[in-house]
């Protein structure tokens, strides 16, 4: 299933449809300290960055993801990137009845700041409310506390642990593949999880 790109906008950051022209200043923010990305695919220059990009646009063009930029409104950098992936539909729906948001990282400056929260609030909101999914799913590798603790945060029910079932990010693991664990949202759980994030934006 293929969507067309498309745009997001909030306060703290917008999400824009991902290109290559882009490469360049995405390593720039990749490059500012890279110390959180040991479980994440993050790119280390300006070459590798493109080879990415690329990559997630050719999953764009076959149906296979939804991929974005993330540009902090405060400065109009781009800080990270994010993207819909494992589109799924059934009864010839035209929009996804199940996907999954991930691929998710943000520069060091951007992180610890609102705009992980307001892209997964804008994300969600379009899922749920504009295609009408019934599960938005958000995965990790299961050795990943950090990332775990933060998708709880979100407000997703932990569902299990996937063995073996995406090649590891890790340094050192290229070849192997990881455990995932696995959390989901609902349409059933959404009206909650809009309600606690609009409130940690209000809140600062």
């Amino acid at each position: 299933m293929r969507i067309e790109p498309f745009a997001l906008s909030g306060e703290h950051v917008e999400l824009v449809p991902l290109a290559i022209e882009q490469a360049g200043e995405l390593a720039t923010a990749a490059a500012i300290e890279r110390g959180s990305y040991g479980w994440t695919e993050v790119p280390d220059g300006a070459a590798a960055m493109a080879d990415y990009i690329g990559r997630l646009l050719t999953q764009r063009d076959s149906g296979q993801a939804v991929p974005f930029a993330q540009r902090r409104g405060r400065d109009d950098r781009l800080v990270g990137c994010t993207r819909f992936m494992e589109l799924r539909s059934w009864w010839d729906r035209p929009a996804p009845a199940e996907v999954e948001v991930g691929g998710t990282w943000l520069a060091a400056d951007a992180q610890r700041s609102p705009i992980n929260t307001e892209a997964k609030l804008l994300l969600l909101t379009h899922a749920f409310e504009v295609w009408g999914s019934g599960r938005v799913a958000l995965c990790t590798d299961a050795r990943n506390e950090r990332s775990r603790a933060a998708i709880v945060r979100i407000g997703a029910r932990f569902e299990g642990v996937l063995r073996h079932h995406r090649p590891s990010a890790a340094p050192g693991e290229r070849g192997r593949l990881r455990d995932t664990a696995v959390f989901a949202i609902t349409d059933e759980d959404w009206p909650a999880v809009r309600a606690a994030l609009r409130a940690r934006l209000d809140a600062g």
